[in-house]
Parts: structure tokens; sequence; C-alpha cells
């Protein structure tokens, strides 16, 4: 499933926050309270690269992914380069 990182400002307070959802979706402000506030900015975050130890692990959130993104491993690599290709050879 798709995964987002969320970017949000209150039009009432300007206060700014983050949320993770599988769309882009509207969000009511936590500091007012005003609701339904469109994210300004998304980041996608369905397949991550991380580092563990010495290794640069792929991670995918899977279409069964309901209410978090229920990473799943891909792969591990030596190198962040090789990660990239391997993810765009794969077209994730």
């Amino acid at each position: 499933m798709a995964w987002f990182l969320n970017h949000y400002e209150c039009l009432r307070c300007k206060s700014k926050w983050t949320d993770q959802w599988s769309c882009l979706c509207d969000d009511d402000c936590p500091h007012c309270g005003a609701r339904q506030m469109s994210p300004h900015l998304a980041e996608e975050l369905t397949t991550l690269i991380e580092r563990d130890g010495r290794d640069f692990v792929v991670r995918w959130s899977p279409e069964t992914a309901e209410s978090e993104p229920d990473y799943r491993e891909l792969g591990r690599f030596p190198t962040r380069e090789q990660a990239l290709a391997f993810l765009s050879a794969d077209g994730y």
C-alpha cells in the first residue's frame, strides 16, 4: 500500500505538524482543533532505504498494509547506490 508522510500547516493557528497516512488526506490540527487541513507537502514512504550496521536495507509496504505500513525487507546491499539500483530495476 502506498504510504506517505504528510506535512500540514494550520490555516488558523499556523502550527505545523506531520502525520503518516496511506493517502494524501486532510487532517485536524492537533494544536487548535481546526478541521480538514490539507497537506502542503507529502513524502512518499512506500519504499525506504535504511542503514542497518554496514548494510543498506530496502523495505517496502505491501498492498495488505492497512493502518500501519507493515514494512517488509526486500534486500540488503553493501552500498546505497546498489540499493537504489535494485529499486530502479524492480520498478518499486
